[in-house]
Parts: structure tokens; sequence; C-alpha cells
């Protein structure tokens, strides 16, 4: 035995694969398709009359800047996923850049549930829509699921992604969205249907703003 495990390791250092590298060589292999920033609109049926969002040109890329300011009311701005890669998205990635944290916002916590940043994942089956809610918070502890809902219509988990400062800082996030929906929901993962962001400081009553950019599915 000590001889077949010798043998078994006597491969040259650097050939052999780790979970890790494979994972690293499986997404390089990825098709990438960019979501242009000019394609997010208002979702007028979640949003009041005033949006508080606009598209800033920038040398190193464009992006989305929303400043909510109160007493404004709550906009969500979406882009629809293209139906081709409705069931073959493996990989989601964006990044955003907090500027202002809503005071004391926690989302997990009733009455302060306001966040300096959101982008929303979601997903549709018949009539029934599942979303997935990441934030940047500004109390709320990283890694936390909370304020879930769940009805007829709609079933969202709330996911504190970050947490605090630094501000002005992009970091970049990636999801693999089939992956979250089982771990978060129960049955086959449906149509992954759009993207969501929102900035918003309507129940702390304060200002809050992030910037948004570089949302791209890999197939």
């Amino acid at each position: 035995m000590v001889v077949l495990f010798a043998l078994a390791s006597a491969k040259s250092v650097g050939e052999e694969k780790t979970p890790d590298k494979d994972k690293a060589s499986a997404l390089a292999a990825l098709k990438e398709v960019k979501i242009d920033v000019h394609s997010f609109k208002v979702v007028e049926s979640y949003s009041g009359p005033v949006t508080y969002y606009k598209l800033v040109e920038d040398p190193d890329g464009d992006f989305i800047r929303g400043v909510y300011r109160p007493p404004l009311e709550t906009v969500t701005l979406a882009a629809e996923v293209p139906e081709a890669l409705r069931q073959q998205t493996k990989r989601v990635r964006w990044k955003w850049r907090a500027q202002v944290f809503p005071k004391k916002g926690n989302e997990c916590a009733p009455g302060y549930g306001d966040s300096a940043a959101v982008v929303y994942i979601s997903w549709k089956r018949g009539l029934k829509w599942y979303s997935i809610k990441y934030v940047w918070s500004t109390e709320a502890k990283k890694g936390d699921v909370c304020d879930q809902k769940r009805n007829l219509f709609v079933v969202q988990d709330t996911v504190v992604l970050e947490s605090g400062g630094p501000s002005n800082v992009w970091k970049e996030e990636s999801i693999d969205p089939s992956a979250e929906f089982r771990a978060h929901f129960e049955g086959d993962v449906p149509d992954f249907v759009g993207i969501g962001i929102m900035s918003d400081g309507d129940q702390t009553r304060s200002i809050s703003a992030a910037d948004y950019a570089g949302f791209t599915l890999l197939h």
C-alpha cells in the first residue's frame, strides 16, 4: 500500500489539479455577456414618481449612481436577462461602490431596513417571483440572511453581502445564481429573468448613495 501511494504521488509538482484550479479553469472557459448600464430602467410598479439615479460617463467605464435623499419614495431600476441565458447563466458578476451609508441602516432590524446599495437577482415561474436581495449594509452582520418574504406571488430573502466601510471603493462580487436559488428556495431553478438595483434611506430618513457597474453574465 505504501508503494502504491508513493507511485500515485509521483506526479510532477504542478501537474496535479486542485479543486480551486479546476474551478478557475472552468470559469475561464465561460463566455461573457455584459449587461449595459444603459439598459437599466425604472420598475414603475415598485417605484415612486421621482428617480434619483443618473448614468455617469467615465473613461474607466460607465456606471449608475444612485443618491437617495429623504423624503423621496424608493425607486428600483432593473435590466432583463437575455432569453437565451435564462437557463444558461453559470455566474453573475458586478461591482459596486458605497458612497453614503444610511444612518444605522440594518436590513435585519425592523424600521432600519435601508441600504447604501442593493442588487436583486430574480427568477420567475408562472406568476411567482423569486428574488435574493443582496445588500451592502451600514450595520447588519455580513453573511446574515433575514427579512424573508413568503406568499403566493413573492418569495424573497435578504443577504448581507457587505457591511460597513470603506466608502468610495469599488468591490467586485460574483455569485452562482442556480446554486444560490437552491440554497434559499425549494424546487427546480426557474428562469433567471432580471437584475435590479436600489439605494434607499426612506425608513431611517437619511441620505444613501452608491455606484453600480460591471454587470456580467457568464455562460
